[in-house]
């Protein structure tokens, strides 16, 4: 089975041997995996992949480890949903969701840590770290505790009580820290110098990004292996976007997709935490960092490490970003579950208000084929819902008091 071959600056283009290292010596560029697409063209087809596992394993060939480590959860193959109802109140013809709070921990974060891990592992790591904002703390601990690891986790002190219990439960150390998820970053970077452990979003980056791309292949797969026209990103370090984006491409590249892909990426930021819409908003290229003040906490990410590459890829894709209120991002989760029967997290209501903005000023077109990424489940924030939805009614066990609260309810049946 191919696997990644080396990593290579992305700033100054120089190649190292894989390793778990993550910036240039040269340039301080960060470093991304290659792969030799021809082989992986030779070996992988649609029929190999469709007789693969039901997990992001089944795209093996193009990810930087040569299989799942031992026990590991099955993240991955989510629902594709398609949102008619949704689509007809954005006034959308062709919209789908890709529903990732279906994975084991429930967001999108499973995919990345199970790279992770797997190159982790085969580094012959004990411990498994990261610095977070909640979701990726959840699939560190579950997975380390899967594969036999230790896990130190270090987490805003101010994020969601629900986060914090939901990892914790997993019996790894989280480590809560006075400061933002910027301040947090910082110390792991410090930490990751001084302990022989594998802090998956900072030595082991390289690799732990490239389970991002398993969401774009899963998309064209689910759809009958196309790409679609447009797609909707949430944003926070940005690196998701770009491996959305990258994945397409290599799907075509490796001769998955008859056709060259031309998917317009569309990212989606909270208004409290824009530096990437900010930048694309004024048009310029330096995204500047910001102090965030929003729900969307698992977005709160104000100096964002690919943020220059995610605009990038909304710029060269004819894409836009978007950055919503707080008040918006509520609507926007209550939205989808009132249309799609789909929970989703702060972010996903800073998913879905995008496409409600973009949709609005036409950025996002009735005749094309839209998937929006929804990458959290919603009862990982219930705090930022619960203040608005409350039950209908209460009212005595009776016949007379349940028609008094809704009179007139059946008689159109």
């Amino acid at each position: 089975m191919t696997v990644g071959t080396s990593l290579r600056c992305r700033e100054c283009g120089r190649e190292y041997a894989i390793a778990p290292i993550y910036t240039c010596e040269w340039c301080f560029g960060p470093l991304e995996a290659t792969y030799d697409y021809d082989a992986i063209g030779a070996v992988v087809s649609r029929e190999s992949i469709a007789a693969g596992p039901a997990s992001i394993w089944r795209y093996g060939p193009l990810l930087p480890v040569a299989r799942p480590p031992a026990g590991a959860l099955d993240a991955g193959w989510t629902p594709l949903i398609r949102a008619d109802r949704l689509g007809a109140e954005l006034g959308l013809g062709d919209l789908w969701i890709k529903d990732d709070t279906r994975n084991p921990t429930n967001s999108f974060k499973d995919r990345v840590v199970a790279v992770a891990l797997g190159k982790a592992l085969d580094f012959g790591f004990k411990t498994a770290a990261c610095a977070s904002t909640g979701n990726l703390a959840n699939a560190v601990a579950a997975a380390a505790a899967r594969t036999g690891l230790q896990s130190y986790v270090f987490v805003p002190a101010d994020l969601e009580a629900g986060k914090i219990l939901t990892t914790a439960v997993y019996g790894g150390n989280v480590v809560a820290i006075d400061g933002t998820y910027d301040d947090v970053n910082r110390l792991c970077a410090e930490l990751a110098a001084e302990y022989p452990w594998a802090f998956v979003n900072v030595n082991v980056r390289p690799f732990y990004a490239e389970g991002s791309k398993t969401l774009a292949y899963e998309t064209a797969e689910q759809l009958g292996w196309e790409a679609p026209d447009h797609v909707v990103v949430p944003v926070a370090s940005g690196s998701l976007l770009t491996k959305i984006d990258k994945g397409f491409r290599e799907l075509h590249r490796v001769g998955l997709l008859d056709r060259e892909p031309t998917v317009r990426v569309s990212g989606a930021q909270a208004a409290g935490c824009s530096p990437v819409a900010t930048a694309f908003a004024n048009g310029v290229d330096d995204v500047h960092p910001v102090r965030p003040q929003t729900i969307a906490k698992s977005l709160a990410i104000g100096n964002p490490a690919d943020g220059y590459y995610a605009l990038d890829v909304v710029r060269r894709t004819g894409g836009a970003c978007a950055a919503v209120t707080d008040a918006e991002i509520v609507d926007g989760i209550r939205l989808l579950a009132r249309t799609e029967g789909v929970f989703g997290e702060t972010a996903a209501g800073v998913t879905i208000a995008s496409l409600r903005r973009l949709a609005a000023e036409g950025v996002v077109r009735r005749d094309e084929r839209v998937v929006a990424y929804v990458t959290g489940h919603g009862l990982k924030t219930l705090d930022a819902i619960e203040p608005h939805v409350s039950v209908s009614a209460t009212i005595p066990a009776s016949l007379d008091a349940f028609r008094a609260a809704f009179p007139g309810v059946g008689e159109e049946d």
